[in-house]
């Protein structure tokens, strides 16, 4: 129901948009005419449809795996592969409502959390990009089941999944670390064949990123330009230290020197305060993996997008879906998350907010 919810909320930002472009804004957005492939979504298609040599070089910081699943699914239903791009995104975020169900039921056998993290996961405001044409549900699917394998020991099926992840997101490689953590339990009891696979789903994500970056280098002649796309000043800008990015966001609040940084100050506080909760509840592996994402998130010379990254950090989601676990509070979560998500739509597809 949260899934089905959330693309009804969507529709209904698409068309608040539309009357306030045309009633007060005069025009109608680039946005708007994208649909629900604006902003990055169009990047995507457009890769699917035309192939990364038809774009500009910048293009390669969007990862393989959800263009060729676009393009394969486009040639099976004649032809339209921006639908199937839609389908692929669409279909994935369902699966990542189920299998987020599903681990907080394998790891509490609370059902009633299960419940709240699926509706969590779908109406939480960064959740519109899991509507929208980007890779973030396809990523979250294929790492949510990546965790449900190497929970139960089932190394092979990991690294398979693992390598896909790091073929779907530059993010994807964080897979790496709560991986490792979960090898090394039990390691000096492992056959040497058990050895073997653990070790395979460690270095899996990496690989994917790996053949990734391989062809990068065989078609353009540098491996390093989808880093450097990333890292470009108009975008996630160069690395630097998270924590001078939090004072930056906490003095945004305050002063108009840093505004546009100090909106994202309630996310940070919000994430911050998630993870402290993930690390007190959570095995080990779900607070490294969150970690990971969060500080990378923080590194950014650009915090633009910081609450889509901290979406990716699942084990948040099931920290927030615990805070919620009284009827009442539930309920009015759910009404604010909502609205919350609603409001975020609007100003995409006004162009007003970049996701």
């Amino acid at each position: 129901m949260g899934w089905l919810y959330a693309r009804a909320l969507m529709a209904l930002a698409y068309v608040v948009a539309l009357i306030v472009s045309d009633e007060l804004v005069g025009g109608r957005t680039v946005q708007l005419h994208q649909g629900l492939f604006a902003w990055d979504g169009a990047f995507y298609r457009d890769i699917a449809d035309y192939g990364y040599d038809a774009l500009p070089t910048t293009a390669l910081r969007f990862f393989p795996l959800l263009p060729m699943l676009a393009r394969l699914g486009g040639f099976l239903i004649g032809g339209n592969v921006g639908l199937a791009l839609l389908v692929v995104v669409n279909v994935s975020a369902l699966v990542v409502g189920v299998l987020l169900h599903r681990l907080a039921v394998a790891e509490t056998g609370d059902r009633a959390l299960g419940a709240r993290a699926a509706w969590v996961v779908a109406l939480l405001p960064p959740a519109t990009v899991l509507v929208l044409g980007y890779a973030e549900a396809l990523m979250m699917g294929l790492t949510i089941a990546a965790f449900l394998r190497f929970r139960n020991n089932q190394w092979w099926s990991a690294a398979g999944l693992g390598f896909l992840a790091g073929l779907s997101r530059p993010l994807g490689v964080a897979l790496v670390v709560p991986t490792a953590i979960e090898a090394a339990r039990g390691w000096s009891r492992a056959s040497p064949s058990d050895r073997g696979s653990r070790l395979a789903a460690v270095i899996a994500p990496l690989a994917g990123l790996a053949c990734y970056l391989a062809w990068v280098q065989t078609r353009f002649e540098d491996w390093r330009l989808p880093l450097r796309a990333q890292t470009a000043l108009d975008l996630r800008g160069d690395f630097v230290n998270p924590i001078v990015k939090i004072f930056d966001a906490m003095g945004g609040m305050f002063g108009s020197e840093r505004l546009g940084e100090g909106l994202h100050a309630p996310w940070i506080v919000l994430y911050l305060a998630l993870l402290v909760i993930v690390f007190r509840r959570w095995p080990a592996s779900y607070g490294a993996y969150a970690t990971v994402i969060v500080v990378f998130a923080l590194s950014a010379e650009s915090l633009g997008s910081f609450e889509r990254y901290g979406l990716s950090a699942f084990p948040l989601i099931l920290a927030l879906a615990q805070l919620l676990d009284r009827p009442a509070i539930e309920r009015a979560a759910m009404v604010g998350l909502g609205a919350a998500m609603t409001a975020f739509a609007v100003l995409i597809f006004t162009g007003s907010f970049v996701p």
